[in-house]
């Protein structure tokens, strides 16, 4: 059996450029090296919790952050953030909603619901790039989370 290296980033996006733009700047910052992309709500759910096409997958191997956007088919990042908020085992997880939306219900919502960081994406490429380094060096590598008992 090989050994996996565990996920350090759930990308959740379905836009493909914001998708393509987000990973990219994860490379530069060189924080890429482990990000597991589902594309919508349902499928990120799937992957926290090992259900789905994600059965059988090891639960106990939770990424270091999950940057999540609110916009999502399926089921959107709203309840994405409340189911893993609410659990105990993926509760502590740092999550960053990584939005276009502006609006301040969806603001004060996220933060109801636990969100660690509220983000909206800039519109140009350079302070789009530079948002995700910063925020990703931050909760990668500055962030000090707690340990959890498995």
């Amino acid at each position: 059996m090989t050994n996996v290296e565990p996920v350090e980033i759930l990308l959740v996006e379905d836009n493909p450029e914001d998708l393509e733009l987000t990973i990219r700047a994860l490379r530069k910052a060189q924080l890429a090296n482990h990000i597991q992309v589902t594309r919508d709500g349902a499928e990120a759910l799937e992957f926290m919790f090992g259900e789905g096409r994600y059965a059988g997958r090891d639960i106990n191997d939770l990424p270091k952050l999950i940057l999540l956007d609110l916009k999502l088919p399926m089921v959107d990042g709203l309840e994405v953030l409340q189911r893993i908020k609410a659990d105990p085992r993926t509760a502590a997880i740092p999550t960053v909603v990584l939005t276009s939306s502006k609006e301040q219900n969806d603001v004060v919502a996220s933060y109801r619901l636990g969100v660690n960081s509220y983000i909206v994406k800039p519109v140009e490429f350079e302070g789009f790039a530079k948002a995700v380094q910063d925020l990703g060096l931050y909760w990668l590598l500055l962030n000090q989370p707690p340990k959890i008992e498995k």
